[in-house]
């Protein structure tokens, strides 16, 4: 059994788990194509069964047929040919190209508390944007 992503104009719309020949050789009228992903890969790294990090990343791919999509697909990501990666959280994000996650124009504070980015603080002044979840 596979996952498999279903890419209408760069929109995941839909998340199966099938065996390929299932995939092959279904009739599908809607537009789009279907895309394996893997659900043991994410930012671009691929993790065993165990949870931890492949020691060697290029032949846990291989193993797994080559998926390195970046990211595990989801209803509402976006794919563009390369890696599956979710829609932009704020204006202020950029993509990062090498893992396909989305980060933040400040780093996330290390102190230990639970922060949430605050888009119109950051707007209003570029040096801030996280806030204390209280």
């Amino acid at each position: 059994m596979g996952h498999y992503a279903k890419v209408t104009n760069g929109k995941v719309t839909n998340v199966l788990v099938a065996e390929q020949d299932f995939v092959d050789s279904y009739i599908d009228h809607q537009p789009g194509k279907w895309v394996k992903t893997s659900f043991n890969i994410h930012a671009g790294v691929y993790y065993g069964n165990d949870g931890q990090p492949a020691s060697n990343q290029a032949e846990a791919i291989a193993e797994d047929e080559g998926r390195q999509r970046k990211n595990f697909a989801g209803i509402g990501f976006n794919y563009d040919g390369t890696g599956f990666y979710e829609p932009q959280p704020f204006d202020s994000w950029t993509l990062n190209s090498t893992s396909y996650v989305w980060e933040s124009p400040l780093a996330y504070p290390t102190d230990g508390e639970a922060y949430r980015w605050n888009e119109a603080a950051y707007q209003a002044d570029n040096t801030s944007g996280w806030e204390l979840v209280e």
